[in-house]
This record gives structure tokens, sequence and C-alpha cells, in this order.
């Protein structure tokens, strides 16, 4: 039992550092292959200098060496755990993606909360009814979300609450000129609300879908045709064996909804100006900052791996029959 466990956590940890390789090397190709000078970017856009600066600093960062040289330097220098520094901010990258990890990490949380409690919730009110209008309705607006692109729903609620009915903030995750002593908590809330509906699109539509389609399921099994012949009424079968039966399933597939809303805080921070990883990482992509990006990608991927992981292990505690590929 022991030896078994122990080689599926080697396996586990074999994979990601795997996954963490190959994520490192296509994005140290792709920003190889990128036009941005990374010198330009150190100095500055409107900062022009001779072609001596411009050499010393490319010898400095040691631009002059083989793509190959440079990503082994780099890799050595991650094992002794220095993510180099950050050509734009000019400090570690580190440092960059701890102040802007909680930001981020934060809106992530709230959004994931939002789309698993109102889906799940939606989709057992249109599973209840099937076939009338709460159903009709529920999997209408449902199909309409997992069709809308998250950045022009966030214009949409930026434009209507924001701008229009002016109940919320435009963006940014505080208040603009104002000390970070005297942010309180509720005006970190307000600047969260419309990221986070926004990013909560992202997975609200298929947690509802599943959640409705598996109660539907539960409700026609037999056992469940038993206890309605017995008299039983709707809402205490599904208390008493619906819910049980799908939010098992809706919370291991929340959870390997991971990669989609790393993906659409980009989208969501890009349209709120939310200063989170997201909107960093495109700063670091346009500006050639390959330190920057090369960090924020481990981190992500670090990040979407563990949430498909613990979806694994979920679906092989929960589900006796795939129990032995937990790990797989």
């Amino acid at each position: 039992m022991t030896a078994s466990v122990l080689k599926r956590v080697f396996l586990y940890l074999l994979k990601g550092a795997s996954l963490l390789l190959a994520v490192s090397v296509v994005t140290f190709m792709l920003m190889s292959l990128s036009p941005i000078d990374p010198v330009q970017v150190y100095v500055g856009a409107g900062t022009s200098i001779s072609p001596e600066q411009h050499e010393a600093i490319a010898q400095y960062w040691g631009l002059h060496e083989p793509p190959a040289g440079r990503f082994l330097a780099w890799l050595g220098a991650l094992l002794r755990g220095d993510l180099g520094t950050s050509l734009i901010f000019r400090l570690p990258v580190s440092q960059v993606i701890a102040e802007r990890a909680l930001d981020s990490l934060a809106l992530m949380a709230t959004a994931w909360l939002l789309a698993g409690f109102i889906g799940f919730a939606l989709g057992t009110l249109a599973g209840a009814y099937h076939g009338h209008l709460p159903d009709q309705v529920i999997k209408s607006f449902c199909l309409a979300l997992s069709s809308t692109p998250p950045f022009w729903l966030g214009l949409i609620l930026m434009m209507a609450f924001a701008a229009h009915l002016q109940l919320l903030p435009i963006g940014l995750a505080v208040p603009a000129g104002k000390l970070a002593a005297d942010v309180t908590f509720f005006d970190r809330l307000r600047h969260m609300i419309l990221p986070a509906l926004t990013l909560s699109i992202v997975g609200l539509p298929t947690i509802a879908l599943h959640t409705r389609q598996k109660l539907i399921e539960v409700l026609h099994s037999d056992y469940c045709l038993f206890a309605f012949a017995r008299g039983q009424g709707k809402w205490a079968i599904i208390r008493r064996h619906g819910l049980r039966n799908t939010l098992l399933p809706a919370v291991t597939l929340q959870f390997a909804s991971f990669a989609e809303l790393f993906g659409g805080s980009v989208l969501a921070e890009q349209v709120f100006s939310y200063p989170g990883l997201g909107r960093t990482a495109v700063q670091a992509g346009l500006q050639g900052d390959m330190p920057l990006l090369l960090g924020i990608t481990l981190f992500s991927a670090l990040f979407v791996f563990i949430g498909n992981s613990i979806a694994n292990a979920l679906y092989g505690i929960f589900n006796p029959e795939i129990r032995s590929g937990s790990f797989g």
C-alpha cells in the first residue's frame, strides 16, 4: 500500500516537473522569436541610447549568447530559486508575482465561488423543472452565456453599472489617488464586483448545464421513480437523493476549470485595468520582458496543474471504478 502511494506521488511530481519544463521551453522559444528589442524595453520606449550603450546593456543581460545558452542559464538560476529580474519593473520577478498574485487569486477565487454556487443552483432548478418554463429559460441563458466572450460582457457591465448607473467603479483594484493605508475592504470589494461577475461566466454555464443533466438522470432513475410512487415530494427526493448525486461531480468539474479561469482572468483584468497577474502577463509579452513572462507562465501552469490534479483525485475518491487512476 505504501509503495503504491509513493509510486503515484512520484509519478505525480514527475508529470508536474515535465509540464513546467515543457511550458518553459515553449515560452522561451516564442519569446526568442519576438521582434521586440529587450534593451529598448529596459531603457524605455522614448529613450535613445548610443550603440555602445546598447551593446553594454545587451552584454550585461547576456543577450548575445545563443538561445540555448540563455535558457540553460535561466534554468540553472531557477533551480537555485532565482526567477530573474523584470525588465519593466526593475524588480525581482518573484517579488512582482507575489505583489500581483494576491489580487489575481482573490479575483479568481471570488469568480470561482460565484460560478460554482450560482451554476449549481441554476442547474438544480432547471433539472427540477425539466421541460417547463424555468428549465427553458435557464438553459437558454446558459447557452447564451457560454457563447459570450468574457471581454464583451465586461464592457457591457462596465457601460451599464459604471458609466450609466454609476453604481460601481469603472476599473482598478482600489480607488485612484487613495493612499494604501486608507483603502478599506469595502473599497476593494466594490472594485472586484464587475471583474468577478465577468470572470464567473467562464465556468457558470458548464456547471449549470452539467448539474441539470445529472439531476434529470437521477430523477428518472429507478429508486427515484420508486420514491415518487410512494408519494414523496419532488424537492424531498432532490434533497435526499439528487443533491448527493449531483454535488460531487459538480465539485470535481469546478476544480477542472482552473485553466479556463486563469485564461479568462487575463481578459477580465485587461478590460477593467485590474492589476493582477493576467494584465501583468500581457504587459510582459508586449514589451518583451522574458524573465517576467517566464515566471508568470510557470506560476499559471502550476496553478492549472494543481487544479486538474485535485479534480482527478476527487474523481478517484468519489468514483471507486476509476480510483486506481486517481493520480493518472
